[in-house]
């Protein structure tokens, strides 16, 4: 284990059923994370449903759950914004409020809006004069390809790029070549993507995982005894949480963890903004019907 290793999920906001933030279930959201045994707390990411929340509450959110979590595991704040002044200005909220870190995808606006990787780099290294380290993600989402050059390029020449989180396709692949190119500069290789492809990317290098907080408890072994040199012990572990894992990347994405804490007690409401629809009710059984015979604290912790 290092500074930067194990499980770092994503926290789900939740939403009242007239689509104001729930910022109690909020609370409770983060202890329930820290409670599963999260090693770090990511919040405002895509699986925050960043895109469906207003600068208001991306900032309300933001001193809440910092103030919240309180030093108990360290938090990353998503501050990923296609105008780099933005930028800056969400990194330096974020440092000034006590987040340990900060997470952002290279500037990108909609499909045709993207950085170049001149502009990707003049980006974080604007961010990087903030003087609080960055997780660079690397996400489908963006439409944006970074290189592993331009990764080992701003792990090298930006102080505060120190952690990666590639989730593109064939991630193992990207991981190993950005180790092998970047060295010590590359503190912190995690794997995204909801742990689908966690096995590899952990043989690859990966030091930890940003998954989805549905199942941290589950998950969380596969690491430890992966790090710890039990490959196979890992892959058991592995082996029980698969396929819960698929349905949610392939049928569910952020609405699971949400599904799941309602049905735990955990939050009221797994309410999602227009124009996201519900989880149809036989997507949302499956997942109760894997979810069930693991026995994740989440169905458990507010009953």
């Amino acid at each position: 284990m290092t500074t930067y290793s194990g499980i770092w999920p994503v926290a789900p906001t939740p939403f009242n059923p007239d689509g104001t933030v729930d910022l109690e279930g909020m609370k409770r959201v983060l202890d329930c994370l820290i409670d599963q045994g999260a090693d770090g707390i990511c919040i405002l990411a895509n699986f925050s449903e960043q895109f469906l929340l207003s600068d208001g509450e991306r900032e309300l959110l933001a001193k809440l759950c910092v103030e919240h979590i309180a030093g108990r595991v360290p938090v990353i704040v998503t501050i990923s914004h296609y105008a780099t002044q933005i930028a800056v200005e969400r990194a330096k909220y974020a440092k000034a409020l006590g987040a340990d870190i900060v997470m952002m995808m290279p500037p990108y606006h909609g499909a045709l809006l993207k950085g170049t990787p001149e502009q990707s780099f003049e980006q974080f290294a604007a961010v990087g004069s903030v003087g609080i380290p960055i997780m660079v993600q690397d996400a489908p989402l963006s439409g944006v390809e970074l290189s592993v050059d331009l990764l080992v390029k701003m792990a090298h020449e930006i102080e505060a790029v120190k952690l990666f989180k590639i989730e593109c396709p064939r991630a193992a692949g990207k991981i190993r070549k950005l180790i092998e190119h970047g060295g010590k500069a590359i503190e912190a290789p995690f794997d995204g993507e909801e742990a689908i492809t966690l096995l590899a990317d952990l043989d690859a290098g990966a030091t930890g995982s940003m998954t989805s907080g549905m199942i941290v408890d589950q998950i969380k072994p596969v690491i430890t005894q992966h790090l710890a040199g039990n490959i196979s012990g890992a892959t058991d572990a592995y082996g029980r949480v698969a396929m819960a894992i698929n349905h949610e990347n392939r049928q569910c994405g952020w609405q699971s963890t949400k599904a799941a804490m309602v049905k735990g007690g955990v939050i009221k409401s797994d309410f999602c903004r227009h124009p996201i629809p519900p989880l149809h009710d036989a997507i949302k059984n499956r997942l109760f019907d894997l979810l069930h015979p693991l026995d994740p604290l989440v169905l458990r912790w507010g009953k």
